[in-house]
């Protein structure tokens, strides 16, 4: 499609994402209740209901819901009580990592599939030990991974496995949510994510017993009778952003698929000129979240970025760089993959409020 010249003029900056908010009135009802309740935290009624209504809108038996998603995975890794080493991916958001280093294991990398981007699990086995207690793998940008060989080598080698969902609520497999599979799922309610309570993140299993421990783990280690039987830390999430997770949950469904609409909008255009990949999903349907590109080669990506910032127009090179060369926090290690997607890709602005005019405006300056 041709821009035309009022599309050129378009000045507002274009950022790659940003969040989707239900009405502020609607918000504000909700916080009335808290305000009139008096109650801020401490598993109050909405954070309870916040829980209750996300087990139905995505048919889990369970969520505990936290301060964040880094705090999930902390609270996952406490909870099954890993030592040693932790196989994961080094193409992911950094907060995987310091998780698993917060909670004094080790993280090693198995290298990507260059197609998904998710932990290729023939890389996985060479990486298992003696001193390996679990596999966290990612769900980049929403795809689930190769949850049935994952689930086969962790079976075989007496693994743990805690899937870092931070992008993948409303991601499938068989129609079955992505949050069901593994020990535990741990996912993140990011102002940057379809649904978000600003700050928030959730934990998801289908142990009963595991589920108890994590809601102690959740408020200092505390029993319902206010006794401390276990090792915990505050990871409670406020009424404030339950209230804004309740909002917003009411929109979810239309969020989704709005951004399956723009997502395949953008591919359907990109892909005809022949100068870029996408991601590949296999192994169920993604959420469309983030629309990544991968370009031939780094100075490409550099030479778009440029044109596209000087229209401001702000994509993000997400993940860069491949978190395995922060030498100053891990050892080195060589993960040619990884490190070679993530200097070619980028993610090209895809949000519920960003319009087909816009879009248009961004498919003409990548051609």
């Amino acid at each position: 499609m041709k821009v035309s010249g009022k599309q050129q003029k378009i000045i507002k900056p274009i950022y790659v994402t940003m969040p989707s908010l239900a009405p502020l009135e609607e918000y504000s009802g909700l916080l009335q209740k808290v305000w009139e309740s008096g109650i801020l935290t401490h598993n109050g009624p909405l954070v309870q209901k916040f829980e209750r209504e996300l087990c139905s809108a995505l048919k889990l038996n369970n969520i505990v819901a936290v301060t964040n998603g880094t705090i999930a995975l902390q609270m996952a890794i406490k909870a099954l009580r890993l030592k040693g080493e932790i196989i994961t991916t080094p193409f992911t958001w950094i907060a995987t990592i310091s998780s698993i280093i917060w909670e004094g294991c080790i993280p090693v990398f198995a290298d990507i599939n260059p197609e998904t981007l998710n932990i290729d699990p023939n890389k996985i086995e060479e990486k298992i030990t003696k001193k390996t207690s679990a596999i966290i793998p990612v769900h980049v940008f929403g795809n689930p991974c190769n949850v049935p060989e994952i689930e086969e080598i962790a079976k075989q080698n007496n693994l743990k496995i805690i899937y870092d969902a931070a992008h993948a609520v409303g991601s499938n497999v068989k129609g079955k949510s992505i949050l069901e599979f593994g020990d535990i799922s741990a996912t993140s309610f990011h102002a940057t994510k379809l649904l978000n309570t600003a700050e928030g993140g959730g934990i998801v299993t289908n142990d009963v017993e595991l589920h108890a421990k994590l809601k102690r783990i959740r408020f200092f280690g505390h029993n319902d009778n206010k006794e401390v039987i276990e090792d915990g830390f505050n990871g409670k999430m406020t009424e404030v952003h339950a209230a804004l997770g309740l909002a917003n949950l009411k929109y979810f469904k239309s969020v989704l698929q709005d951004r399956k609409e723009k997502y395949l909008y953008y591919r359907e255009n990109l892909e005809k000129l022949g100068s870029y990949y996408f991601q590949k999903s296999e192994f169920g349907e993604q959420n469309y979240s983030y629309f990544p590109v991968i370009f031939e080669r780094e100075k490409d990506l550099l030479k778009k970025e440029t044109i596209l910032n000087r229209k401001n127009i702000f994509p993000r090179r997400y993940f860069y760089p491949s978190v395995n060369v922060y030498r100053k926090i891990l050892k080195p290690s060589n993960l040619p993959i990884s490190e070679d997607i993530s200097k070619r890709i980028m993610c090209l602005p895809l949000y519920f409020n960003l319009s087909y005019e816009e879009i248009d405006l961004i498919i003409e300056l990548m051609k």
